[in-house]
């Protein structure tokens, strides 16, 4: 059984051992369990690499993530609205003048 230390990709620190799951739910918001099966969920975050051989899971955390990932979804199941487009454009504009 493969057991992952879960690490932020921000800060290199750990935010979960021992972790047997890891997925999202309907809300788009990314859970892992350990093997007593406590967990955490977390609001807004991605997977970015998942690593079998040293048992590392590194998530990246930012509030525009979770709508992302739904933008996604509802593309890929035909099911976007021009609203949802919108709504995610304004963020980026958003983040294009604090740069």
């Amino acid at each position: 059984m493969c057991e992952f230390k879960i690490i932020n990709k921000s800060d290199g620190s750990q935010i979960g051992e021992d972790i047997l799951i890891l997925s999202y739910t309907d809300e788009n918001e990314l859970i892992f369990k350990d093997v007593l099966g406590m967990g955490e969920k977390l609001d807004s975050a991605l997977i970015l690499d998942v690593n079998t051989l040293n048992q590392t899971c590194v998530i990246l955390q930012h509030p525009i993530i979770k709508e992302f990932i739904s933008l996604i979804k509802n593309v890929n199941d035909n099911k976007v609205k021009l609203e949802q487009i919108e709504n995610f454009q304004s963020q980026i504009e958003r983040i294009k003048e604090n740069l």
